[in-house]
């Protein structure tokens, strides 16, 4: 007897993804079509929801990343239709989706929010976790009650939020480059902020601006390679107890310019003979001892130097989600391996959209702005992908939304307030740029990119009040070149300058 087919939906727009990208279309979509069915498919029970949003200024904003139950978001916009299934095939042509519960949904204009994936150093190792989404995260915490020394690899965010969060676990810290948060920082800001991480951590911690994450009472579910959770937001770590088995608080060593080049089982490096290093407790040579300890697992680093662990955490970045909707379909892909967007969030083919980290913005930016597979940019571009999908379908036109028009972000980083604003690392500016510095060790670090006189961008860490007036003078393009050194005194009151 042939079972039933789940029967096909139509919606005249679909949204793939329940993370913040998705979310935010799907909720701007529903409010500017409120007799529409507005379609969200997501793998995930929980989706991302934004809460206690704040627009700090004119391009930064603060929020909160809340996980909630599907329900929450459909009571809240009851013409928002949840469909919990992953999604199996697009149909380009056909302009339908196929979901893994074998339902179709056809689609007038649909939204690709389907994020990104960890980068893995290694594939189907049981001692390598990747942390993406909350239940990673918390298979994470899981292992870690148990673990004497863990090995991180990889210098993005997620790397320096473990490091200075882990308590009661010796950490080695492998990185690629020469400083701490290359993605970030200079060397200049990563001596700042090592200096606080080798410090013992103080009890206090500044207040939360932004909310916890609970997943206590929900029920865990499997979620394979294809069936993967959405991102984690920001200060994802805050609801989950980070101590390892040991009473002190935190044992750091930090191998520089090094990758991993082999890993090995317990039993494969038994069999090597090789032998490794025990966790160094000093700058003295320590070339001459050799660890004792039996490990579960063991990582040969590019240095040579080989170091025993309970796991290996890898924080090497993430490659866009594109996989289920590549088939039999020819996007354009852009060199990160996104669906290229045009200005308007629209990828290479008709009627689809994408935003958030699984797409490649290929529109000629503002001279101050770059994607970053970063939360803030995610609700922005889910947002503008909405506005873009309801012009498009009333025949209207619409501008480019204005927070492309500067780079900015706002998180926490060893518990400092870091706003990075522009071309903060000077980013594309060649060769004739010039950097500003003022930096009170332990309280702030400042650091601003002049060209031709001009404010191209700036790292703020610590609580400087500046982030504003820096915002201003970047968009305005202000002739700098009269102020020089002034232009960053800290007995000047820059606002009462350039008010």
């Amino acid at each position: 007897m042939e079972v039933a087919r789940p029967p096909s939906t139509t919606g005249k727009f679909v949204v793939v993804g329940g993370g913040i990208a998705g979310v935010t279309c799907a909720e701007q979509l529903a409010i500017q079509f409120p007799s529409e069915d507005i379609l969200l498919v997501t793998a995930s029970p929980v989706i991302k929801a934004v809460t206690n949003f704040k627009q700090v200024s004119k391009v930064l904003e603060e929020f909160d990343v809340e996980e909630q139950p599907k329900t929450m978001l459909e009571n809240r916009f009851p013409n928002i239709k949840i469909i919990e299934s992953g999604v199996k095939q697009l149909k380009s042509k056909e302009h339908c989706i196929l979901t893994g519960d074998g339902s179709q949904h056809v689609y007038k204009k649909l939204c690709l929010c389907a994020g990104a994936k960890p980068k893995l150093i290694c594939e189907g190792n049981p001692y390598v976790l990747g942390i993406r989404d909350t239940d990673s995260a918390q298979e994470f915490q899981k292992q870690l009650t148990k673990a004497k020394r863990i090995m991180i690899i990889g210098n993005g965010g997620i790397a320096l939020e473990l490091v200075y969060e882990i308590e009661g676990c010796e950490i080695i810290w492998a990185i690629k480059d020469k400083a701490i948060g290359n993605t970030f920082f200079d060397a200049g800001a990563a001596e700042f902020l090592t200096s606080k991480l080798i410090a013992e951590k103080p009890e206090a911690i500044i207040a939360h601006k932004r909310t916890r994450y609970t997943t206590e009472g929900r029920k865990q579910t499997k979620t394979g390679a294809g069936n993967m959770g959405s991102a984690l937001g920001p200060d994802w770590h805050e609801g989950l107890n980070l101590k390892g088995t040991k009473e002190f608080s935190h044992k750091i060593h930090i191998e520089t310019m090094c990758e991993v080049k082999k890993i090995y089982l317990q039993e494969e490096f038994r069999i090597s003979k090789k032998k490794s290093l025990p966790f160094p407790r000093d700058h003295s040579n320590q070339s001459v001892t050799t660890d004792k300890e039996i490990w579960p697992v063991y990582v040969e680093l590019t240095n040579e130097k080989i170091y025993g662990c309970d796991f290996i955490v890898s924080a090497t970045g993430v490659t866009p989600n594109t996989e289920p909707f590549l088939c039999g379909n020819s996007f354009d892909l852009g060199e990160d391996g996104g669906l290229k967007v045009d200005a308007h969030m629209h990828t290479s083919l008709s009627d689809i959209y994408a935003a958030g980290d699984i797409c490649t913005a290929s529109w000629r930016p503002s001279p101050v702005w770059q994607q970053m597979r970063l939360w803030t940019q995610a609700r922005q571009m889910g947002w503008y992908a909405a506005k873009c999908m309801a012009a498009a379908s009333l025949g209207e036109s619409t501008d480019m939304d204005f927070s492309f028009e500067l780079f900015a972000h706002v998180t926490k980083f060893f518990n400092y307030k870091v706003v990075l604003l522009g071309k903060y690392n000077a980013q594309g500016l060649g060769s004739d740029h010039e950097l500003m510095l003022r930096c009170t060790k332990g309280q702030e670090y400042i650091k601003v990119v002049m060209q031709n006189g001009r404010m191209m961008g700036a790292v703020l860490i610590g609580e400087t009040d500046l982030e504003e007036t820096f915002e201003n003078l970047i968009l305005n393009q202000t002739d700098l070149s009269s102020y020089g050194e002034d232009l960053l005194d800290p007995n000047i009151d820059l606002e009462d300058y350039f008010d």
